[in-house]
């Protein structure tokens, strides 16, 4: 029996009522975005959907006469010939990127990106760095910039020495987190309906501009760490990675559940309130800080038990996945 739900779990199914007031139009946006989203991957709710569309008295036969239009244009329409596109390619025809008609007129081909000259791969990665862009905007950039920034001028510039180091150490791991929740979600991206509704938007969105965040936040503090006077009895400069992946993946996990934003908050917040604040009880800065800070990032132990958690929450992420595909609720 097909289950018809309206939330977002999911493990929902188009029901008939559903593919109804879709065909009619009178669906919620939400109900219709998770509906758009959800037959991309599901044959049989698709054919649910379209056969309510078609059976509608308006939509149907305009739907069956642009299908009949676009079926007789592409028998019309001949294709470019192997020979065309050699000849395209010796460099004395048309540049790649344009179509030989039998008319002998051009059109831009969409296959071949609509560039002359760029290679694929390059146009691959491009349309990854356009995906990543909102991750890499706004006041978080700024923020990290003015942390390591900060950072190396207090402990050289003010004279504070090896105190700045362990204060570093303890705010590296949340600070990916603010870019993570920035970069994807109702509030944060312009064109979030858009990318959620595509077979790229979801969770393949988020990964992409989470790799983006950490692509410029791990240099940046690791390098700040580095060049931090040491402190005695301290850990390494990269001490802090595996705790900020998995505080990372905990936060996108945990958005799976209540939202980019909401997660990650809750992440940092628990982070400050029970390694942050324990570690500054015996004194804001050298190696009282140090000392509170060493246990949640000294030793294989530790660093073992950050790698373990940070796969039990890649795991809850992929059994999570299919949340991403509906949209975030205010």
């Amino acid at each position: 029996m097909r289950r018809e739900r309206s939330g977002l779990g999911p493990d929902w199914h188009v029901g008939g009522e559903l593919a109804a007031r879709y065909a009619a139009g009178t669906a919620a946006e939400s109900e219709a975005w998770s509906l758009e989203k959800h037959v991309e991957a599901c044959g049989a709710c698709a054919a649910v959907v379209s056969s309510a569309v078609r059976a509608g008295t308006e939509t149907g036969p305009l739907l069956a006469s642009i299908r009949a239009a676009v079926l007789e244009r592409a028998v019309q329409e001949p294709r470019e010939s192997v020979g065309a596109r050699a000849y395209a390619n010796n460099g004395t025809g048309p540049a790649i990127g344009t179509t030989v008609t039998g008319a002998g007129t051009s059109t831009t081909n969409v296959a071949g990106a609509g560039t002359t000259g760029v290679p694929p791969r390059l146009s691959r990665v491009a349309r990854v760095v356009w995906a990543a862009g909102p991750a890499l905007r706004g006041a978080w950039l700024v923020a990290l910039v003015v942390v390591v920034l900060g950072a190396v001028a207090l402990s050289y510039g003010a004279g504070l020495g090896a105190s700045v180091r362990p204060l570093l150490l303890v705010t590296a791991p949340v600070l990916p987190l603010a870019g993570v929740a920035l970069s994807y979600g109702l509030h944060a991206d312009p064109l979030y309906e858009i990318a959620t509704s595509t077979p790229a938007g979801g969770l393949r969105l988020l990964l992409t501009r989470a790799a983006a965040v950490l692509a410029v936040s791990v240099p940046a503090l690791t390098l700040a760490g580095a060049v931090l006077p040491v402190a005695a009895g301290g850990p390494g400069a990269a001490a802090w990675l595996l705790p900020g992946l998995a505080l990372t993946l905990a936060a996108l996990a945990l958005g799976s559940f209540v939202g980019g934003r909401r997660g990650a908050a809750a992440v940092g917040a628990a982070w400050l309130a029970f390694v942050v604040a324990p570690a500054a009880a015996g004194g804001p800065a050298g190696a009282a800080l140090m000392a509170g800070a060493s246990p949640y990032f000294a030793g294989p132990a530790v660093q073992s038990g950050w790698a373990a958690g940070a796969v039990a929450c890649a795991l809850l992420l992929a059994a999570r996945r299919r949340s991403f595909d509906h949209l975030e609720t205010p």
